[in-house]
């Protein structure tokens, strides 16, 4: 078939595109949703606990994810630096996952347990008082405003529906767990857990 054909009927150029498109997604993504390694969760993977979950949000909300990827490629240079490569099973709980795209900070997804509960949580208050050359904005206002636990059973049961294996027990407890606590105590408890369940890391 000539170029010229294809050019000058744009019903048949559709057609094509979308041939092309189709036959790449059937070869490439199609079979991902059948393999183990990619639709179940690595050994010792949890649920995030209500706390983590308000924390989770609270990433979301205050653009964590625009900054800071969670996914360490299988590449040497970033295997060193951060860790273990992300796997697809540290992620299918996730809803939505924080993969990210762009780097202005560095990756999280090992930041669990990398620092203490306090270096957190001076950081999110004054980034430049722990890490002088840091561009991050502070967030004083987390220490301020306490977790809305009004909706947090209704987040885990949504989540549950969803395939998340949350018990009954959790979510009848859920309010009760995080009512009371500053949204700091839920963003670093998130923070804390983020890589755990791969046990090598840097």
């Amino acid at each position: 078939m000539k170029h010229e054909i294809v050019e000058k009927n744009i019903g048949l150029m559709i057609v094509l595109i979308v041939l092309t498109i189709s036959g790449g997604f059937l070869a490439e993504v199609v079979p991902l949703f059948f393999q183990k390694s990619v639709n179940e969760p690595v050994e010792g993977l949890e649920p995030l606990s209500a706390l983590e979950l308000e924390g989770r949000d609270i990433y979301i909300r205050e653009g964590c994810h625009v900054c800071h990827t969670q996914q360490i490629r299988p590449f040497r240079a970033e295997t060193e630096r951060y860790g273990h490569y992300s796997v697809a099973g540290e992620f299918v709980y996730d809803r939505p996952f924080l993969w990210g795209s762009k780097r202005t900070g560095p990756d999280l997804a090992r930041v669990g347990g990398r620092y203490s509960d306090a270096w957190q949580r001076q950081h999110l208050y004054n980034p430049r008082s722990v890490v002088p050359e840091s561009n991050m904005p502070a967030f004083p206002w987390l220490f301020e405003d306490q977790v809305d636990h009004t909706k947090t059973a209704a987040k885990l049961e949504t989540l549950q529906t969803l395939g998340v294996p949350y018990t009954d027990e959790q979510i009848t407890n859920a309010s009760a767990q995080v009512e009371g606590k500053f949204e700091i105590e839920a963003l670093v408890a998130y923070l804390q857990q983020l890589g755990t369940v791969i046990s090598e890391k840097r």
